[in-house]
């Protein structure tokens, strides 16, 4: 007969170890709670508060039909399309860079009416590609894919990731613009994301809430070290030109801040890995071997770590080299020495973000492994005979083979 921790869940922890890890996180989503209260923006709300037209200006679809030599007139360069309500023809001016980029018969278009732009040539100007469809068609396969292989706690994930940005946009956006103190924000932010990310998909269990402990670890690590980076790197926030026109709309925020609550919330889905990679880990060890000492399975447990540590720095790094390609192409057109451009403007915005990401991130994993380590041998603590320690069976720990 085998081991039966080898197969299913893991066991349930004991109400001791239940009261200790609700103990210790209590405080936390206390603290979660009170702060959201606290730093929730009152008076008059600023965001949907910049109008994107104004006057007889507004915006409409139309679809791309035709592109007339020499432009549209004067040497203004668009093409012809079709509006997708009425269907009247019309000229839109685009900009030469975007007939370059290969707009094509078919393309479904922003425009935006303005009638004082007859003058130029037509009242209608590109703003932007219509791509609701396309990005509505990846949205709803990545869904199905997700539920298709993970089932239930895909399902589950993904509702917990819908709460979790639609409380981005209620609360962290708002209180940002109303000019709370960012760290706080952040981490507020942060906690809560975790809270109902974790238990909706993974369970409420010892496993997950250990896993979250690491995780809350890892985040004030973070802030901590981000707090110290960003003013000793001076990192301003005014690298951008979206950037500069904040204060002009919302002049109480804080665009250090800013910086800094970037800094939290950039690398919480990595950490939120790395901690329930290793405590689950912890947990199918112990099942797999209960004799085990605590040092044995800590040891065990960090090897799963160190690797995952070394995929996540590349991980981290090609993620940002992806996300601002066009950038450091510029970037490399310039004749500049590489220290003097990693730690310029925008770019040594996103090196000091991706560190201090992943020293948090480091940090955690150790963190979250002892945690997990004691918590799974509270229940169970391992032999003290040393073969059993080092996870060698002895013949008090062999499992009876029937027939044998």
């Amino acid at each position: 007969m085998t081991d039966g921790h080898a197969h299913g869940p893991a066991p349930r922890a004991s109400r001791r170890v239940r009261i200790l890890l609700v103990a210790a996180l209590l405080p936390v989503l206390l603290a979660t709670v009170f702060g959201a209260i606290a730093l929730w923006p009152s008076g008059d709300p600023v965001v949907g508060t910049v109008p994107i037209t104004g006057g007889t200006s507004h915006f409409v679809r139309a679809e791309v039909t035709g592109f007339p030599k020499g432009g549209i007139g004067d040497g203004i360069t668009g093409v012809t399309a079709r509006l997708e309500q009425g269907g009247k023809a019309i000229l839109v001016q685009v900009p030469p860079e975007q007939l370059a980029a290969r707009m094509a018969n078919g393309s479904r278009i922003k425009v935006m009416y303005i009638p004082e732009a007859a003058a130029y040539g037509s009242p209608y100007v590109f703003v932007d590609y219509v791509r609701t469809i396309p990005i509505a068609v990846l949205a709803i396969f990545y869904a199905v894919l997700v539920v298709a292989v993970a089932r239930w706690r895909g399902l589950a994930a993904m509702v917990g990731l819908g709460v979790a940005l639609a409380g981005i946009v209620v609360f962290t956006l708002p209180a940002l613009l109303a000019g709370s103190n960012a760290l706080a924000v952040g981490l507020v932010t942060a906690s809560g994301v975790m809270f109902v990310v974790l238990y909706l998909a993974h369970g409420f269990s010892a496993r997950t809430t250990t896993a979250l402990l690491g995780t809350v670890i890892g985040l004030a690590i973070t802030g901590a070290i981000g707090a110290w980076a960003s003013g000793a790197a001076n990192l301003t926030g005014l690298s951008d030109e979206v950037t500069l026109q904040l204060p002009s709309y919302a002049p109480d925020i804080d665009l250090r801040g800013v910086v800094l609550c970037g800094l939290i919330l950039a690398g919480l889905g990595v950490l939120n890995d790395v901690t329930i990679t290793q405590s689950s880990a912890v947990w199918e060890l112990r099942s797999a071997n209960p004799s085990a000492s605590r040092r044995v399975l800590f040891g065990r447990a960090m090897r799963i770590g160190r690797d995952h540590i070394a995929s996540t720095v590349y991980t981290i790094a090609f993620a940002y080299v992806g996300a601002s390609l066009p950038l450091l192409l510029m970037v490399a057109l310039l004749d500049n020495s590489f220290v003097d451009t990693i730690t310029s403007g925008g770019i040594a915005e996103e090196v000091v973000r991706t560190l201090v990401g992943s020293i948090g991130l480091v940090l955690a994993i150790p963190i979250t492994t002892a945690v997990a380590v004691l918590v799974v041998s509270a229940d169970h603590p391992a032999a003290d005979h040393p073969a059993a320690a080092d996870g060698v069976r002895t013949p008090a720990t062999e499992p009876i083979v029937s027939g044998a």
